[in-house]
């Protein structure tokens, strides 16, 4: 363990945001978003990562990974921090993927978030979904959110997370966090007695099938703020994800039933400063009548061009989210092109040439 110990603190020391452990292999960390292969005298061999395995799975967690082959927990390690670990197979070898998870929660401020995000999160009701792909720091945005909550209102927090990240300590809030396969069995029975324990917001860690959504919905509909995560990569998709969690005579009555109940949907894609850290744009939609309309009536193709047009109401897509990352001098131009969802748009944008469909969409 002692070795173990070591290549965490060494990882975590130089500003890893992930540790990735296999048999007979490098270490290799995640740094700035580039993977960085460390140097030591012997690389681990698979006795060691089955005596590792042994001793870092939780008891509670042994038997589902004996079934499964692969589990997710947390684990801690004095002195350097918690990681949500996932411990599984490659050719029959055990591997781990261990992302740090820092200590402190961050404030929506320190991660570059706009503004705006600190209204939706103060939101009494509805569902605030955060989008985008792993590692973009969905969990970390959901967490400055909770802690703006905490410190800012008078409310009770349940949380439903697969594993626990960041912990929270009540300030002006009441909070509880529940583990998956530890506090409750699955993230369907915690939902369905959630409602039970008497809420005003409910975060749960990610939105995986039509249970999941269901449950959302009824809370929304009933006066809570439910908060999650999906795996998506812009605001249209995030719409077209959920509807696929449902059969095919299910989706008209749980699109409209959304137009009712969806807040805003939030999603990130991480860049690189000029300084070597990361930032994410951000693209934000916010249930507006327009919005809700074009739910309504099945127009996700025109979401995009309602973003883009819904400045004044807090609104913003992926280029204009990178345009001002570089007006700021936060990004360079060859970052924001990169990741652009439309860079011959973006690279007329810095030449100051600004083309809409706008006007359409209110036709």
């Amino acid at each position: 363990m002692e070795l173990f110990h070591k290549i965490l603190k060494a990882a975590v020391d130089g500003g890893a945001s992930d540790v990735h452990i296999k048999a007979n292999a490098p270490v290799v960390c995640r740094i700035s978003s580039q993977l960085v292969e460390t140097e030591m005298a012997q690389q681990p061999d698979e006795q060691w990562m089955e005596n590792i395995i042994d001793k870092i799975v939780p008891e509670h967690f042994k038997p589902k990974l004996d079934e499964d082959r692969e589990v997710d927990f947390s684990y801690y390690l004095e002195e350097v921090g918690r990681f949500r670990t996932n411990c599984y197979q490659h050719l029959g070898k055990w591997c781990l993927a261990m992302r740090y998870v820092v200590a402190e929660v961050p404030k929506i401020k320190s991660l570059g978030l706009p503004e705006i995000i600190k209204s939706i999160a103060e939101e009494h009701r509805g569902i605030v979904l955060v989008a985008g792909t792993t590692g973009c720091g969905k969990s970390t945005t959901l967490a400055g959110m909770i802690d703006h909550i905490n410190t800012t209102q008078n409310r009770h927090i349940i949380t439903m997370e697969d594993p626990v990240e960041y912990v929270f300590e009540d300030n002006q809030c009441i909070i509880e966090q529940r583990e998956i396969g530890l506090d409750t069995p699955s993230y369907q029975h915690g939902l369905k007695h959630v409602m039970r324990q008497d809420p005003d917001v409910i975060m749960i860690g990610e939105m995986r099938d039509a249970v999941s959504f269901r449950a959302a919905m009824s809370a929304a509909d009933t006066g809570h703020l439910v908060m999650s995560t999906l795996h998506t990569i812009d605001a249209a998709q995030s719409i077209s994800r959920v509807l696929d969690f449902f059969q095919a005579d299910e989706r008209e009555s749980v699109r409209k039933q959304m137009t009712g109940t969806l807040k805003a949907i939030i999603v990130q894609r991480m860049t690189v400063r000029k300084d070597g850290n990361v930032i994410p744009a951000i693209e934000i939609m916010i249930n507006t009548p327009t919005i809700s309309k074009l739910i309504n009536e099945n127009r996700l193709e025109k979401l995009h061009v309602a973003i883009e047009t819904g400045t004044d109401d807090g609104m913003q897509n992926f280029n204009q989210s990178l345009f001002q990352l570089v007006k700021d001098d936060i990004i360079t131009k060859e970052e924001a092109l990169e990741k652009a969802t439309n860079a011959q748009a973006l690279e007329m944008n810095f030449k100051g040439i600004f083309l809409s469909e706008g006007s359409r969409i209110l036709n």
